[in-house]
């Protein structure tokens, strides 16, 4: 089960959450917009597609029939809840 504490990068493979919440003074201004560009923001459903394993690489998940690659950084930043 997840925690409210728990980052996307956190979120098992297939699992789906609700984003609680964006830390946005973690990330630059350039990364704060292409989120909001894509949707991922506070409600957004999401589904973890796919995190590379070694060195830290980025992540892939779903947002509705979007699938979306982000580093790792940015997905620390985006704190989820599991989906009801």
């Amino acid at each position: 089960m997840l925690s409210p504490t728990q980052n996307l990068v956190q979120l098992a493979r297939e699992a789906r959450a609700v984003v609680q919440s964006v830390d946005w003074d973690a990330l630059s201004v350039p990364e704060a917009r292409r989120l909001r560009e894509l949707g991922l923001d506070e409600g957004v459903a999401v589904e973890m597609v796919h995190r590379s394993g070694v060195g830290g690489g980025p992540v892939a998940c779903r947002i509705g029939r979007m699938t979306i690659a982000l580093r790792r950084h940015v997905a620390r930043a985006i704190h989820v809840v599991p989906a009801v």
